[in-house]
């Protein structure tokens, strides 16, 4: 096996396992473990992996440097775009909270925390304590049923006596959009 497949190889596990230790990978590639260390010389120099406590694993690799969203593939809109962070660290980009909403939905296994930020304010908040207001009456030109996230209950209110629509918390969000697009049969 040529250096560049083992590399591919050592990827591959590494997507698969999130980390492993030198003596593994010998083991598994039948080779030394210094051959190890020079197939993993050029991977750490790309930075595509780090050497930890426990081994090797990836380094996290965004996907909003294509700035399209991974659910709708969209252009991402910075203030009401929500990422989630995987537990393999990958970072995947959403337009907005709807599609953020309903790709942690997807892969909610895979998710170790979702951020978003607040409508109002413009702050980075975790998703799961947020307050979403669906349907309110301001088009924002992204994706429908609107959803927009605030820090607070109060600030949600106060949004929502101007501008309508329903408020939800992070789980009663997720039910409600994806019950809204089975209504309408746009999500089969």
């Amino acid at each position: 096996m040529l250096p560049i497949e083992r590399q591919q190889q050592i990827l591959t596990w590494l997507e698969q396992e999130e980390t492993l230790r030198v003596s593994d990978i010998s083991k598994r590639l039948q080779v030394s473990e210094m051959t190890v260390y020079r197939d993993l010389k050029p991977l750490i120099d790309q930075q595509k992996v780090l050497k930890t406590s426990n081994g090797f694993t990836l380094i996290a690799q965004s996907y909003n440097s294509s700035n399209h969203c991974t659910y709708c593939y969209k252009n991402v809109n910075p203030r009401l775009s929500v990422q989630l962070i995987k537990k393999n660290q990958h970072v995947e980009q959403a337009c907005c909270p709807h599609c953020g909403l309903l790709r942690f939905q997807d892969i909610e296994n895979e998710v170790s925390q979702i951020i978003c930020h607040d409508f109002l304010k413009d702050t980075t908040i975790s998703a799961k304590i947020a307050t979403f207001i669906l349907n309110a009456d301001l088009d924002l030109n992204c994706c429908q049923p609107q959803v927009i996230a605030f820090e607070s209950m109060k600030h949600a209110k106060k949004f929502q006596l101007g501008f309508g629509g329903e408020i939800y918390g992070f789980k009663e969000a997720i039910q409600a959009i994806t019950l809204e697009m089975h209504s309408k049969n746009c999500c089969d």
